[in-house]
């Protein structure tokens, strides 16, 4: 019963299903809003509609990905210092209040203005980039090095199967299950619910797990006997070395450079550029013609976006066995680069289900880049380190933001798959910082042998 205590998938679970009602809601909510407001222009192009809402997810992104600036290496710090639910709960309680002021703006007409504050109020209590942190940092430290690839993609096969179940239910439940005569209430009392749920256990259900290095056992009684140090640490290296000729990136033998680390951090962030310029821009491209997506259609199709989630952990499970870290991470960038290509020139809704298939191994590189990153950092650095690394996926992703929005508003009239090319081009360019690193590594673990 103690080891299900520290399982942290029924928050995540819960929590993605949470989000995936309240996103569904919002994004229908704000479409609304300025439907109202333009009806009065007497016009049926609908290039007026999707500017507004396009300008609207260009404040609403930016004010929810800087805000975290201000708190999340301060929550981070503290998680490390033995108080990792403090990762979790903070952001979990902002999620909670700020996506229940969503209510009065469906039952008082309040101005949608007012999901600006609670985008800056979600940001301020740490948001995803400090919550997301916080999951993989007590994910990291319940698992052993050889493990931990397939633990943080089963954490993540979670996520999308919840976000899957949420999306494919929350366009249904827009539409026909009404508890008042406004719609969207519904799916944003769930939604508050289902957080309160996530709040409970984390705080009160919810253990950390014992680190799995001994060098990191008590903090509060001092360090381990320097001969203790040297067993383990002798014991260590012939364990590693062995994992050496498993994968070169996948070894902790000695201290790789800060250049190694930085490629890392490259790849991540250009990789997840181009996964946010797209998804960003995606569900404007669903609801403007050719495909008008309703809002069951909306669902089906981010249900479809989430099923990666499956495909991609079977992935990792299978080709694990004979394919290193790199070469996974190579599998799921070139996956995206072809699908999100074809995305570009969608006008059937059977071929966007399509593109959606050929992204299927998508959701590899992420959490693989994480979990090399971990076996090459003290366990009690890994909350600093995800959440840095969680803060440069956040801005980069702001700027992201309103740099694709504006460039979908700017190719409405020509070709609005624009954003998809540029992602897939973004994509490739991913690939060259993971290659140098895996081939610099390489050299240095070839080097050592000699």
């Amino acid at each position: 019963m103690a080891q299900v205590r520290t399982w942290i998938e029924p928050v995540v679970a819960a929590a993605q299903v949470a989000s995936s009602f309240y996103d569904t809601a919002l994004l229908f909510v704000v479409k609304n809003y300025y439907n109202q407001s333009t009806a009065s222009l007497n016009t049926s192009d609908t290039d007026i509609l999707q500017k507004s809402l396009s300008n609207f997810y260009i404040i609403h992104n930016l004010i929810l990905g800087l805000a975290p600036l201000f708190s999340a290496y301060i929550l981070a710090k503290i998680g490390d210092r033995q108080r990792r639910k403090v990762t979790i709960c903070v952001p979990l309680f902002g999620y909670l209040i700020s996506r229940s002021l969503l209510l009065p703006v469906i039952f008082l007409d309040w101005p949608i203005e007012v999901m600006f504050g609670s985008a800056a109020l979600n940001g301020l209590t740490g948001w995803f980039t400090t919550y997301w942190a916080g999951v993989m940092a007590l994910a990291s430290e319940g698992s052993s090095e050889k493990a931990r690839s397939l633990k943080l993609i089963v954490i993540e096969l979670v996520y999308g199967i919840a976000g899957f179940i949420g999306s494919l239910s929350s366009g249904h439940i827009f539409v026909s299950v009404h508890i008042t005569s406004h719609q969207g209430t519904t799916l944003v009392i769930c939604s508050i619910l289902l957080y309160v749920f996530c709040l409970v256990y984390a705080i009160f259900v919810l253990k950390v797990p014992q680190h799995e290095n001994s060098e990191l056992v008590d903090h509060g009684h001092g360090a381990v006997s320097n001969h203790a140090s040297t067993a383990e640490a002798t014991e260590s290296s012939k364990l590693l070395g062995e994992r050496d000729e498993e994968s070169p990136l996948s070894s902790t033998s000695g201290i790789p450079s800060r250049g190694f680390i930085a490629l890392l951090f490259a790849s991540a962030i250009l990789y997840n550029i181009a996964v946010d310029g797209s998804v960003d821009v995606l569900s404007l491209f669903l609801l403007n013609k050719p495909l008008n997506f309703s809002p069951e259609y909306i669902g089906y199709g981010n249900a479809a976006g989430y099923m990666v989630f499956i495909t991609s952990f079977l992935a990792v499970f299978i080709l694990s066995r004979w394919f290193n870290d790199v070469t996974l991470i190579l599998i799921g960038i070139v996956s995206f680069s072809t699908g999100i290509f074809i995305m570009a020139f969608v006008r059937w809704a059977f071929l966007y289900f399509i593109a959606r298939g050929v992204m299927m191994f998508s959701l590899i590189p992420l959490p693989t880049i994480r979990s090399v990153l971990s076996k090459h950092i003290p366990g009690s650095s890994y909350g600093k380190v995800f959440v840095v690394l969680q803060l440069s996926l956040a801005i980069s992703g702001v700027l992201t933001s309103v740099i694709f929005n504006k460039i979908y508003q700017a190719t409405l009239e020509t070709f609005n798959g624009t954003c998809f090319i540029l992602s897939g081009i973004i994509a490739i360019v991913s690939l060259i910082p993971i290659s140098v690193s895996a081939y610099k590594y390489s050299m240095l673990h070839a080097t050592r042998r000699e």
